[in-house]
Parts: structure tokens; sequence; C-alpha cells
């Protein structure tokens, strides 16, 4: 008897047979009860530890992290990603690989734990890397960019202080930490275009804060 996750995972045309099969045993397992569920909470978590592990990786230099608190927040990423995963799993429509759309989860735990430990933690500036992205997206042009670490410290200021706690999170997550606007919508319960127009605010909120601070011209912000 199909469970009531297989009746409800539509059929498409998108993925080959074998994906497709690959699906339905993730939907089915994980939405019925018991021994079987259990089973393949555990396999998922497993294919979500690796990919916690591997992002936190790449994010780590920027926040000095090393040892166990890596893997700390691997694990802490991963277990509420099953978390989630498993309370929307009948909303998965079975379009691309299954694994392919739990990935989004745990990108999105990941990054929200490294923007909350990138803001608590006062001694954590601004590399290489986050300066050569914030400008660009900032539309700073590059004679204003002489004084850089002066500027790149009034900018971490004015994201601190000038921002709603929901800019905050969007202007983190898609010029820090880079991660893709459909996913940060997705978890969000967002649309793109909302996405897009905190974005838009957000920036524009930084670039008049730094021409009040001096930094800019104000006819950069026009």
């Amino acid at each position: 008897m199909k469970s009531e996750g297989s009746a409800s995972l539509p059929q498409v045309r998108a993925v080959s047979p074998e994906v497709a099969r690959e699906n339905r045993a993730w939907v089915d397992d994980l939405g019925s009860d018991g021994d079987r569920r259990e089973f393949a909470s555990r396999r998922l978590y497993e294919v979500l530890l690796r990919a916690a592990r591997a992002e936190v990786g790449r994010r780590a230099a920027r926040l000095r992290l090393v040892g166990p608190e890596v893997d700390d927040l691997a694990h802490q990423a991963a277990a509420d990603a099953l978390l989630a995963i498993c309370g929307k799993v009948e909303t998965f429509r079975g379009d691309c690989k299954f694994t392919t759309w739990a990935y989004k989860f745990v990108i999105f735990d990941v990054a929200a734990k490294v923007n909350r430990h990138f803001w608590q933690r006062s001694g954590v500036a601004f590399d290489d890397d986050d300066w050569d992205r914030l400008p660009a997206r900032l539309g700073i042009e590059p004679e204003a960019q002489a004084e850089s670490r002066e500027l790149m410290q009034a900018v971490h200021r004015a994201v601190d202080e000038n921002l709603t706690p929901k800019q905050r999170t969007v202007f983190v997550a898609l010029v820090l930490n880079g991660m893709p606007t459909d996913v940060l919508a997705d978890q969000l319960g967002a649309t793109q275009n909302a996405i897009y127009k905190m974005m838009f605010d957000a920036r524009r909120k930084l670039r008049a804060a730094l021409v009040d601070a001096g930094y800019l011209a104000e006819q950069q912000i026009a």
C-alpha cells in the first residue's frame, strides 16, 4: 500500500526513471513510521552531515573556526535540516534528485548559523574575499576604495546598525555567504522578488549611511 507521501509525489519528466524511483523511496520511507522511517532518517542525516561539513569548512576561515567548533556547527546544521525536511517531505515536487532538494535545507542552516557567529563575534572582521564583493554589490566606485579598511569597517557598522533583522539576514546570506537567491527565498518562505526588494532596500540604506558618514559622495546614491 502506498503511503500518503507517495501518493502526493507528482510524476515529472525532468528526471530519469531511476532518479524518480529513488525519489519515491525517500519520500515513502521518510513518510512512514517506525524502523523504516528511523533507518531513512539516519541515512539522510549522514548525507546532510557530509554536505554540512563541506559547507562549514568552506566558510570557516572567515570566522577563524577550527577543531570541534567546526564539527559542532556541521552536526547542528545537519540535525536542523533533517527536522525541516521530515516536516516538509510531502511538499517535494520530484523535479530533481531528492538529495539535491535536501541540500538546500542544510546549506541554509549552515549559512544561518555562520551568520549568527559572524555578528555575535565582535572580533571577526571582513576578509579579503568579502572586501572584493562588497564594494561592487553596494555600487561603490573604485576611486572611493582608497581607504579600504576604514570603509570596510564602516560597512560592517552600517549593516549592524542601519538594517532591519530581515534585511541583515538577506544581505549577509547573499553578499557575504553567497547563498543562491532561490535557496534563501525557499527557506524564508518568500518569493524571489521579495528577496530582491529587501536586498535593494538594504543596499540603499547602506549607501546612504556611508554618504552620511563621509565615505561616499552623495551623487553616488542617486
